[in-house]
């Protein structure tokens, strides 16, 4: 540009010369900026007669004024390039963002758009609204380059390289905008599995729990546990839930510890309707142990109110009456004609640590059990002497096919309680 301004005034200068003296005015060429021409901008004053410029002024006006718009130019260029290294800094940023600083991939370390939260969703949104800012300063920067570019007389490669790095720039964030978006897509299933998982886990505890709560169980086992009736009243007791079928024979074995006086009172009863007393077991006052059938009653040679455990185990059956009293796997005691050929009436109540007068009810507190009671277990049969030692040494465990001693099959009621134990194992510490 400057080669043919310099040209111009040459030529300008070529020409006055060959014409001679000017005769009243002289054209001078003066370089103006494109945006001067553009806004309307008024030509330099011509030189009236009589004031004109000398050649070498002229020259240097024009100079001056091609180095001012070379300047201007540069500025243009300069602004230009300086944002555009903003841009790929900034889509560095980006780069390094979505490569280093994905949920779970280990990045640590400071964002350069700003601290994002914590939450895989919201870091995606932001991401994605910065992303959208870049993108809308890029294309108003395109515009603002494409109207200087126009104004301004750039070079052809210069602008063909400066719109296809526009356009990288363009495809790079479209790129990133797109990863991102797939990033958050699987943040989103990552996050649903993940739930998922944690659903089930917590639905597996709280079956679990739900089984446990059912099994009604809050001791080692459904069996470790004693019935406590520390005072002597008429309203504490314990209820076995389950009844007796008719019995033509039956074993009835049990742990108690007591050490009242006078009397033990009755460890358990048996009321049908029609007959109070069809199964009773009692230490009334200062008589013996009494077991009564149908209200007929044997005396046992049974000595348990020392305080300590003992295993009791009574067995009948109908034919001719026959008894026998075992304490501590020991028969003390053996009868017969205890309500001969008498069936044990079904459908009763079975008390523990009270005597009833009705069935399931009017107890009377001079007859009341004191101390504890586990392990009370019914057979429909007459059991081997070696099966009730087997029980009472602890060598066997053998539950009752009538009536076991389940935690869920004992309610107690009146202030009576249930309490974990292992008669087996304090037996020991008795001896």
């Amino acid at each position: 540009m400057l080669a043919l301004l310099a040209a111009g005034v040459a030529l300008a200068m070529a020409a006055g010369a060959q014409d001679g003296p000017a005769p009243s005015n002289r054209f001078v060429c003066t370089a103006l900026p494109p945006e001067a021409a553009r806004a309307g901008c008024p030509l330099p004053a011509m030189p009236m007669q009589g004031g004109a410029l000398s050649p070498e002024e002229e020259l240097r006006a024009a100079v001056l004024q091609l180095r001012e718009t070379v300047v201007q130019q540069k500025e243009t260029l300069g602004s230009q390039r300086e944002a555009i290294r903003e841009l790929t800094a900034k889509l560095a940023r980006c780069e390094g963002l979505a490569g280093g600083k994905a949920p779970g991939r280990g990045a640590s370390g400071k964002d350069t758009m700003g601290d994002l939260p914590r939450d895989p969703g919201h870091v995606v949104e932001q991401l994605s609204r910065s992303l959208q800012t870049l993108k809308d300063r890029l294309e108003s920067l395109e515009h603002q380059l494409r109207a200087n570019v126009s104004n301004a007389v750039l070079p052809g490669d210069f602008r063909e390289v400066l719109q296809r790095r526009l356009g990288e720039l363009e495809r790079q964030l479209l790129r990133k905008v797109a990863e991102l978006e797939d990033e958050k897509s699987l943040l989103h299933n990552e996050t649903s599995a993940h739930r998922q998982k944690t659903e089930s886990a917590l639905n597996a505890l709280l079956q679990r729990v739900t089984e446990l709560e059912r099994g009604n169980s809050a001791f080692k086992s459904p069996d470790a546990f004693k019935v406590s009736l520390p005072l002597r009243t008429n309203y504490l007791y314990g209820k076995i839930k389950k009844t007796l079928p008719e019995l033509y024979a039956f074993t009835i074995c049990l742990w108690l510890r007591s050490s009242a006086s006078p009397g033990i009172g009755t460890p358990f009863s048996y009321a049908v309707p029609g007959q109070a007393n069809e199964i009773v077991l009692i230490e009334w006052g200062n008589n013996p142990i009494e077991l009564l059938i149908n209200d007929k009653v044997a005396q046992l040679p049974l000595f348990v109110s020392d305080g300590k455990w003992h295993h009791i185990c009574v067995t009948w059956t109908t034919r001719d009456g026959m008894w026998e009293a075992f304490q501590d796997g020991e028969k003390l005691g053996t009868g017969e004609n205890l309500a001969p050929w008498h069936p044990i009436k079904p459908g009763g109540v079975l008390i523990l640590g009270q005597e009833q007068d009705t069935v399931g009810g009017r107890f009377d507190a001079t007859q009341a059990f004191v101390g504890e009671l586990s392990q009370f277990n019914i057979w429909d049969r007459v059991l081997r002497a070696q099966e009730i030692i087997n029980i009472a040494n602890c060598s066997t465990n053998m539950p009752g096919n009538i009536i076991p001693w389940v935690d869920n099959n004992v309610d107690v009621f009146g202030g009576a309680s249930k309490w974990p134990v292992e008669t087996c194992e304090e037996r020991l510490l008795d001896l």
